[in-house]
């Protein structure tokens, strides 16, 4: 049998109806009774998101040895993104890895997080979550959904791919741009000049091949693993926005032991530690392959500051509320 609920306590296992085991999947005993976590996430086994991330929060709360252990359900086994939001709020699924905008499903102005150019760099998104300045954001998320947000990493920038180079604000004129279809991407096309076309993501090499769209915009190792080299001339390096993964708990975390938070904090501090070296080297390693081979030529001539200067400009004009107060807790929190 697998529990599907956080452990309040390793010692109130029983009454509560919770699994316990000898040993955990790590094959270590925990010091007694386990209780077992699930850790859904959408990405695959190969995936930074998983090898560095949900692999290493499974080892970190077991090696702690408090009572927990962790089953991963990767590729989205336990429903897509918006389906899993609404399964850790119920408690059906303990911890779950999701980006900003999915989140905003239940809290609009976390999605504010996605927004282009918001953060400088990887780092600058960790240190968000990781210091005060994301405090209310945190707060805020926890009173509209019940869910706690846990910590955050950047799982590598997203770049521009078309047939033709995009350097310029002025180089999106006039090209069917694919954006995801959620709102705060939307904006992004928005913010940035850019026709935004949606296309589901399955559909996106097909309708590259077909001129459905002239161009598309994911993260590097997205782009690897969708072949979209066989499509698209031009790789432009944006880094127009930092591709986010929030870790969120359910309501019944809040009802853990305080080693056993302790131990799940940790475990997460640990992943989001690892996942910039490990997005980097992954990313590092396509883009030798790609310039080795001729798959796609890479423009790293960018004026991302053209591009930056336009975003900031059109996300304090047409942003509002709770909104802009993200937005801008985020800016100053790299001044």
């Amino acid at each position: 049998m697998r529990n599907r609920t956080l452990a309040v306590a390793a010692v109130l296992a029983t009454p509560l109806g919770l699994t316990a085991c000898g040993e955990d999947e790590s094959g270590s005993s925990g010091g007694g009774d386990s209780s077992e976590l699930t850790l859904a996430h959408s990405y695959t086994k190969d995936q930074p998101q998983h090898t560095c991330g949900a692999e290493v929060i499974k080892q970190g709360v077991e090696d702690a040895g408090v009572g927990l252990t962790v089953a991963i359900y990767p590729a989205s086994q336990l429903g897509g993104d918006a389906d899993r939001i609404a399964s850790v709020q119920s408690g059906d699924v303990d911890i779950d890895i999701q980006g900003a905008s999915a989140l905003a499903s239940v809290y609009d102005p976390v999605g504010v997080v996605d927004a282009a150019y918001a953060f400088d760099d990887a780092e600058a998104l960790e240190s968000y979550f990781s210091g005060s300045s994301a405090d209310q954001l945190k707060q805020d998320f926890k009173s509209a959904s019940d869910v706690s947000i846990l910590g955050a990493w950047s799982a590598g920038a997203r770049q521009f791919t078309a047939n033709d180079p995009i350097r310029t604000p002025d180089d999106l004129q006039g090209l069917r741009m694919r954006f995801p279809g959620s709102p705060q991407f939307l904006l992004n096309a928005d913010a940035l000049g850019a026709r935004a076309t949606e296309v589901a993501y399955e559909e996106l090499y097909l309708s590259l091949q077909q001129g459905v769209v002239d161009g598309q915009e994911n993260p590097i190792v997205n782009i690897e693993a969708s072949n979209l080299t066989e499509v698209q001339d031009y790789i432009s390096m944006s880094s127009h926005q930092q591709n986010s993964n929030l870790i969120v708990a359910s309501p019944a975390y809040d009802d853990l032991t305080d080693e056993q938070k302790s131990a799940v904090t940790e475990a997460v501090d640990e992943a989001v530690s690892q996942m910039p070296g490990c997005v980097e080297e992954a990313e590092t390693e396509i883009l030798e392959g790609w310039e080795s081979e001729g798959s796609i030529e890479i423009v790293d001539d960018v004026d991302t500051e053209a591009f930056a200067d336009k975003t900031d400009s059109w996300f304090r004009e047409n942003l509002d509320g709770d909104s802009l107060t993200v937005y801008e807790s985020i800016r100053d929190s790299q001044e």
